[in-house]
């Protein structure tokens, strides 16, 4: 397999260049993730809007959609810098844990948004109409279902650029997830 490099700043296009600064200047650094991105000259800039765009859901729900679907899709890299968000986002260690295994135990709503988001993810978008009912149950709206799908395939993205690349995590490393102890 080929080994994808973390291109410098000096080494990407003058638009990646100005977001790169943009991202030392607001996180301190450029993850090594978005950095991958940008061997493209386009899909940085594409991907942070789409990231960063107006959605129905907090912070605090984009976290457990994040988490899930990183954990379906077995993504260290991801896994960790989620960890890491979500902590920020008030979420304990056992939460993020729970959440990763796609469910909360100490939330309804936050458990009906996992495992929707882990049905979403592990059946490719062919979502259990049970799952569904107890979404819109919980409170969740066809509005905030479609922002949850959309996030689905954010996340997917990401998860499927580090699969591929196997570029190293710069985030503390996020634990396996043990069933046994969640």
């Amino acid at each position: 397999m080929s080994t994808f490099n973390i291109p410098l700043k000096t080494e990407v296009s003058e638009n990646n260049q100005v977001i790169f600064d943009n991202l030392e200047k607001t996180l301190g650094f450029v993850p090594n993730l978005y950095a991958t991105y940008a061997h493209s000259d386009t899909a940085l800039e594409n991907y942070l809007t789409f990231a960063n765009s107006k959605t129905s859901l907090t912070a605090k729900e984009k976290e457990v959609v994040n988490l899930v679907v990183s954990q379906v899709n077995n993504c260290i890299y991801c896994l960790s810098a989620h960890t890491a968000i979500g902590k920020m986002n008030g979420f304990t260690d056992a939460q993020i844990l729970e959440l990763r295994a796609g469910f909360s135990s100490v939330n309804t709503k936050l458990d009906a948004l996992a495992k929707l988001a882990k049905n979403i993810t592990e059946n490719r978008g062919k979502t259990d109409a049970t799952v569904l009912e107890n979404y819109f149950n919980a409170g969740y709206s066809k509005a905030n279902l479609i922002d949850t799908i959309s996030l689905v395939g954010d996340k997917t993205i990401s998860n499927y650029i580090h699969s591929t690349t196997q570029v190293p995590v710069d985030f503390p490393v996020a634990q396996p997830l043990n069933l046994e102890t969640v």
